[in-house]
């Protein structure tokens, strides 16, 4: 199984030299095995990954974790939903605000958007999520869990060939440790976990207070890295604001308590 990062930042897609080393697209990561593609999220990276693949027809599956602006964002620009012989599953959660279709539909109409979702004729299927219930893509075993963050988010876990992804994006902790969670990512081989704050940003030491707002700090990430005996974690959805500097500097802090971390970066390949 391999991973790949296009898009690792939150909130916002940011631009200029400080933020160059880091990338500044919205969540975006792709998965592959034995010819097989997964693509988690679809903020502006989905945009860069499509631009690399071209015009041309792709099979994958597309699996939304919520339906937030910069999780989405990257949909209307994704070059291979435009080729009419594209077959791509678009799979998200149901909410009381509305399904994954609406939400793309949406973003995609005026006075938002010049074309409508049906342009996208690649995009053939679009299907809810039923939480907590394990579903198979080809060689992937793929098991939802439904985690805190304004209007719900859905974390997942990832196997194939024998190896394990857990992609926990937008989760807010709190300070808490859910069980469900943390047995959901027993003994992964990779967690990317939400690490936007530091824990004084998040309590409100350093500027407004952070609680609510549907993310984590780092220490968090390494303190449930560690309870789960996971086998590497990445550090994901880098605050805005966060230079490379700044990300640098936590992943420095990072491994100083979890050795096995690293900063997710734009075009950073992992093998599992």
């Amino acid at each position: 199984m391999h991973v790949k990062f296009w898009g690792v930042r939150g909130s916002i897609a940011v631009s200029g030299a400080a933020f160059a080393r880091t990338g500044g697209n919205t969540t975006c990561v792709e998965v592959t095995h034995a010819g097989h593609r997964l693509i988690l999220d679809g903020g502006t990276g989905l945009r860069a990954l499509g631009a690399a693949h071209g015009f041309a027809p792709m099979r994958a599956h597309l699996l939304f974790t919520h339906l937030h602006w910069d999780h989405i964002q990257g949909v209307p620009f994704f070059t291979p939903a435009l080729h009419p012989d594209s077959a791509l599953t678009f799979v998200g959660p149901q909410r009381d605000t509305g399904s994954l279709q609406e939400a793309l539909a949406v973003q995609m109409r005026p006075p938002q958007f010049p074309i409508t979702l049906d342009r996208l004729v690649g995009a053939r299927t679009f299907r809810d999520v039923r939480l907590d219930r394990p579903f198979d893509v080809g060689p992937f075993k793929v098991t939802p869990l439904d985690q805190q963050h304004p209007d719900g988010v859905v974390v997942y876990r990832i196997e194939a060939g024998g190896k394990a992804l857990l992609f926990a994006t937008d989760t807010e902790h709190g300070g808490g440790r859910d069980r469900r969670f943390l047995a959901l990512a027993e003994g992964v081989d990779l967690l990317v976990q939400d690490a936007q704050y530091t824990w004084a940003e998040y309590s409100g030491e350093s500027g407004p207070g952070r609680a609510g707002w549907g993310h984590s700090a780092w220490e968090e990430a390494v303190a449930l890295a560690q309870a789960a005996q996971v086998k590497r974690l990445a550090l994901f959805h880098h605050d805005p604001t966060r230079d490379d500097a700044g990300v640098d500097s936590l992943e420095s802090l990072a491994r100083l308590e979890f050795p096995r971390t690293f900063a997710a970066r734009e075009g950073m390949g992992v093998a599992l």
